[in-house]
Formats: C-alpha cells, sequence, structure tokens
C-alpha cells in the first residue's frame, strides 16, 4: 500500500510576550539580548501590563488563531496541516516550537510572521531563529518563508471594514471628516541606510487601505519607540496628534495596521497612554478593533498560505 504523503507543518511566528507580571523582567532581559534591565523600566512596564489584563494577550490570541487555521486548512477531513505557535522573545520560544514540530515528522514547514510588513529587525530576526533551530538539531526538513503580505486584499478589506467599523463609535454628523491616524510600530532609523523594506511596507499597507476609504482624511505615524540613545523613526503619534488638533479636527480614529493582535502596544500605548494625550488636546480619540483571531484574519492567512504553496508547486 502506498505510504500516505507527510503533513505539512504551519509555524505561525511572532515576537510573543510575558505570561504573567513575575515574568516581565525575564521577557525584558531576553528583548534586549541578556542585558540587564534598570529596574525602574521594569517596574514601569510591569505596571503597563497590570493595567492590562496582568499579561499580554498576544499569546493566547495567537494560539486562537492556529487553532481555527488548523480547521479551515483541513476542512477535507484529510490532516494535510498542522499549525504550530513559536515566539520570538518568551514560551512557546521558536526553537521550542521547531522540536514540537519535529516529532510529528512534516514533509515540508512553512513559517509565516505575524505581522504583514517585512523587516530585517522583526521578521528577519524571526527566520534566523528558525534556522538557528534548524542548525541546532539538525534538521534537513525542507522549510519556506511566506514574504510580505502587507498589500494582501483579504487583509485590506479587513482593515477597512474595522476602521468603518470604528468609526461608527462617533457623531454620525461628523464621522465623514473624522481623521484616521494609522500607525505602525517604529524601528531604529538606520534600517533607513540599510535599505529595508519596512517603510515602504508600511506605506503600502496605508496606500491600499486609504485607497478604499476614498475621502477619509488620513495621516500616518510611528508608535512605540523604543527606550536607546539613537534616532527611531518617527513622526510619532504623539506629535501627529498636535498637527491633527492643529487643522482643526476634534477627533480621531487611531487605525494600529502595523499589527495584527491586541498586546501592550494596543492597550496600553494607544487605548490609555495616547489617549490621554489626545484628552489634554481636547481630541475625542478612539481606536478601531484589532484582527485577532477573526474570521477574516483566518481567511486571509488561508489563501496567503494557499498562493505560497502553489507557487512553490509552480517551480520547477
Amino acid at each position: 500500500m502506498a505510504e500516505s504523503p507527510r503533513h505539512t507543518a504551519i509555524l505561525l511566528m511572532a515576537m510573543g510576550g510575558p505570561d504573567c507580571l513575575e515574568n516581565v523582567e525575564p521577557f525584558l532581559r531576553d528583548v534586549r539580548g541578556g542585558r540587564p534591565t534598570p529596574p525602574e523600566l521594569v517596574e514601569e512596564i510591569r505596571e503597563r501590563y497590570r493595567a492590562t489584563g496582568g499579561k499580554s494577550p498576544a499569546v493566547g490570541i495567537t494560539q486562537e488563531v492556529a487553532k481555527k487555521l488548523e480547521r479551515q486548512l483541513n476542512e477535507a477531513g484529510d490532516s494535510r496541516y498542522r499549525v504550530y505557535v513559536g515566539l520570538r522573545h518568551w514560551h512557546p520560544f521558536i526553537k521550542e516550537a521547531y522540536a514540537e514540530l519535529l516529532k510529528d515528522s512534516p514533509g515540508q514547514i512553512i513559517g509565516v510572521c505575524m505581522t504583514p510588513q517585512q523587516s530585517s529587525l522583526s521578521t528577519g530576526a524571526y527566520r534566523k531563529k528558525v534556522e538557528e533551530a534548524r542548525t541546532g538539531l539538525e534538521d534537513h526538513t525542507p522549510v519556506t518563508y511566506v514574504g510580505s503580505w502587507n498589500r494582501h486584499p483579504q487583509l485590506i478589506a479587513a482593515l477597512v471594514e474595522n476602521i468603518r467599523g470604528g468609526l461608527q463609535k462617533f457623531p454620525a454628523e461628523v464621522r465623514a471628516t473624522v481623521p484616521v491616524l494609522f500607525t505602525a510600530h517604529s524601528l531604529p532609523e538606520r534600517i533607513v541606510a540599510l535599505k529595508d523594506p519596512y517603510p515602504e511596507a508600511v506605506k503600502g499597507t496605508v496606500e491600499a487601505v486609504t485607497r478604499l476609504l476614498e475621502t477619509q482624511p488620513a495621516y500616518f505615524a510611528y508608535q512605540s519607540q523604543g527606550r536607546s540613545d539613537e534616532p527611531w523613526l518617527g513622526p510619532t503619534v504623539e506629535a501627529m496628534l498636535e498637527t491633527i488638533q492643529q487643522a482643526g479636527h476634534r477627533h480621531v480614529l487611531v487605525a494600529p495596521i502595523g499589527f495584527i493582535c491586541d498586546h501592550v502596544e494596543t492597550l496600553f500605548d494607544i487605548d490609555i497612554e495616547l489617549k490621554q494625550v489626545a484628552t489634554k488636546k481636547h481630541l475625542h480619540l478612539e481606536r478601531m478593533a484589532m484582527l485577532n483571531d477573526s474570521t477574516p484574519m483566518i481567511e486571509t492567512l488561508r489563501d496567503i498560505l494557499s498562493a505560497h504553496e502553489s507557487s512553490l508547486s509552480s517551480q520547477p
């Protein structure tokens, strides 16, 4: 009897976050490459997590995405796919997830970075972790990676739907003129000299979304700049709120298109900290809902993987 073809392992990769307040310090140590974090900074970050539920929700959300995606990929009942979650800076680390998926003897592995915009400092680092795991485990299973999906039509449609939903939080008579402030996580400015694709990828997402929003006023800023002496990409969201206020607006909807799911950068940096800044400027600030583990998010990933596998099968 012919042997059944081996399954495909899908490895969803994300930054990760602490699973409890006690693990904020070791999480930060991993983010900082093993360097100790000043106690006052540890306590500041711990307070941010305390104010938003005591842990990062991103890990649980990504695990839910994995479960739902696996069900959709295997809807024909043939169990051709198994989906795993690997994190760069916390458990399950990418190396842990890789070792776990090898136990199931996959025929191939496809890596998917859970951020649409590619960068050598973020998504590139995830791939490096995979290659380190392969080397350490002396594994030779074929591995490929999904590239940038910053302009994927289903992603753009889902973002537009959530933005339109967010605009419903404002009075009907002002919705058409409420500016949308698009944001993405900032990275060190040195990536520009390296010709990193990130700034253009972010710009591409914003352009695709604004095209469908048509006449809605739009602005863009980078958020959550790091605590280091080197310059980071701007403008900052705080500076852009000033610009929006000076333009005569009294409302603003924040659309964090550089993120897929909720975590401290949305729940604290925007919902608490930035909202306080906006209130002082007499601005009514709201945020769109994140895609999280929604049906549009799962269908987007399924379509991305289908196109990726089709491209592999068409190669000579």
